[in-house]
């Protein structure tokens, strides 16, 4: 039997042991927390997105090579353009009618259009009604409206109708900045007056540009065939949606037909155009007066320049912005604010992005040397000639050509 007092100190032997185990173990496992912490927890994954059902079938649609959802979708908002005007019968005595009583319609099909608002707006080509004066619009359903010239912009070949009809399906605007080579396409118009045609092919190129065919080239290049009295109509993508204005084909001398090239105004030009032309007002654009060319590798190297592509000053503008800053020809430019700069129709359109007033730093390559100018833009002058030199290609010398597609 263990006395009382062996037994109170026997058990205050354990208690300080106990009490030592759990110290050690806490000091243990703070250091262990502390340099070997727990993994953080990953994330819960995000819940996948729900698909949306139209483009499940239209992606089906097109891989089976059914487009007739897109075309029901876009076809009702394109249109043919014509004009009409009375003709006088001169062998009216010798026919035994008086046919001047009675004169003769006279129907001549100009191109397309594609409705863009449902209160009547129609945007189409400016080479389509360019001087026409009496201009008529059939809708898809058949109904005819007599159009008027709401407005126009000729540095990129568009133009604005206005017809007086209400409700009318205006098509959605697509984004042709998300395009891709290789997407299927359908091109939506009325070519040689058949009637409306839809044909389908994809995109073959983007950012197309030094035809002269307007100012502010980035055409959509394409083999959907598109051919006379297709311009102003629609190029639409598989959801229906205008990413482009049919413009203009590619063809061999003494061709008319189309061989598989045909160019389209994108949707991302009209989107900068449009919303001036719907309020009647006149697209304004920044300018800074220089004629800028692409640089090829075989330019670069007969002038002895250290960069093998780009964008060359062909001609500065006299008493422009450009000129009062001192840049020259032959300059190169570099950077635009800091934006590099690599094709003249992309310098173009930085530049008609500016407002009038506003200071820019443009990087220039001058022989050897690099420079920095600042440029001060002004408002773009009617009539400018500030666009992208021609440069003819191999193909034009031995007779090709570009030609709309009116």
């Amino acid at each position: 039997m263990v006395a009382p007092k062996a037994k109170k100190a026997r058990l205050k032997q354990l208690w300080l042991l106990f009490a030592q185990a759990v110290t050690v173990g806490c000091a243990a496992a703070l250091v262990w927390k502390t340099f070997f912490p727990a993994p953080e927890p990953s994330p819960a994954p995000n819940p996948p997105k729900a698909e949306d059902p139209l483009e499940k079938d239209l992606a089906l649609l097109a891989m089976s090579g059914d487009y007739s959802n897109a075309v029901s979708i876009a076809a009702p908002s394109v249109v043919n353009i014509f004009t009409r005007k009375t003709v006088r019968m001169s062998r009216a005595d010798e026919l035994g009618v008086d046919w001047n009583q009675d004169p003769e319609l006279h129907l001549k099909a100009l191109g397309s259009g594609v409705i863009v608002s449902s209160s009547g707006d129609i945007l189409t080509n400016y080479h389509v009604v360019d001087g026409i004066r009496s201009i008529f619009v059939a809708l898809s359903d058949g109904r005819t409206y007599e159009a008027t010239l709401r407005g126009n912009d000729v540095e990129t070949d568009l133009a604005l109708l206005q017809v007086k009809a209400k409700d009318l399906p205006a098509i959605r605007i697509g984004d042709s900045s998300e395009l891709r080579v290789g997407q299927t396409v359908l091109a939506i118009g009325n070519p040689f007056d058949v009637g409306q045609t839809v044909t389908s092919g994809i995109i073959s190129a983007l950012g197309r540009h030094g035809f002269g065919l307007n100012n502010y080239e980035d055409f959509i290049q394409t083999d959907a065939a598109i051919n006379q009295g297709n311009s102003g109509g629609a190029l639409v993508n598989l959801r229906g949606e205008l990413i482009g204005i049919n413009s203009a084909i590619f063809s061999p001398d003494h061709v008319e037909g189309f061989v598989g090239i045909g160019f389209a105004i994108p949707s991302s030009i009209v989107s900068t155009v449009l919303p001036a032309m719907m309020a009647g007002q006149t697209v304004e654009r920044g300018y800074i007066g220089l004629v800028p060319r692409q640089l090829s590798q075989e330019l670069a190297q007969d002038l002895s320049l250290r960069v093998r592509s780009g964008v060359m000053v062909k001609q500065v503008i006299p008493n422009s912005p450009a000129a009062k800053a001192d840049i020259r020809s032959f300059d190169v430019i570099l950077e635009v604010n800091g934006q590099p700069i690599a094709r003249a129709n992309r310098l173009l359109q930085i530049i008609a992005r500016l407002k009038p007033g506003t200071d820019v730093e443009v990087k220039i390559l001058r022989g050897n040397r690099t420079l920095s100018k600042h440029v001060v833009a002004s408002q773009r002058p009617h009539g400018s000639l500030e666009k992208e030199a021609i440069i003819p290609s191999p193909a034009e010398e031995e007779g090709d050509f570009e030609e709309r597609s009116r």
